[in-house]
């Protein structure tokens, strides 16, 4: 990932994923995925979101900095909106038949 905000569009469009649909252990692997990036190659801490009717509001602090970042509700809530109009394209795999 090039910048912070694609990475937290990532984390975040992942983050709404797992939230969603908790017992859904790729989503969980995917956004602690993510989180690593998100602390390891940008020194994201204390990521913080709120969400109203039009955006997701997003703040994190990198590298003491405190940055806030927006994002249309419709474009990351795209992949769980997907998910929930098909879902039999997304079944959630029982990892204990491996």
């Amino acid at each position: 990932m090039r910048s912070l905000q694609d990475a937290i569009y990532n984390w975040l469009t992942i983050k709404v994923v797992m939230d969603a649909r908790p017992e859904d252990e790729s989503a969980q692997q995917t956004f602690q995925l993510f989180d690593e990036i998100l602390k390891e190659d940008f020194q994201a801490e204390n990521v913080r979101v709120e969400k109203d009717e039009i955006m997701y509001l997003v703040s994190v602090m990198q590298e003491g900095e405190d940055k806030k970042l927006r994002f249309p509700v419709e474009l990351i809530d795209i992949m769980i909106n997907q998910i929930e109009e098909e879902p039999e394209k997304y079944p959630n795999y029982d990892t204990e038949l491996k």
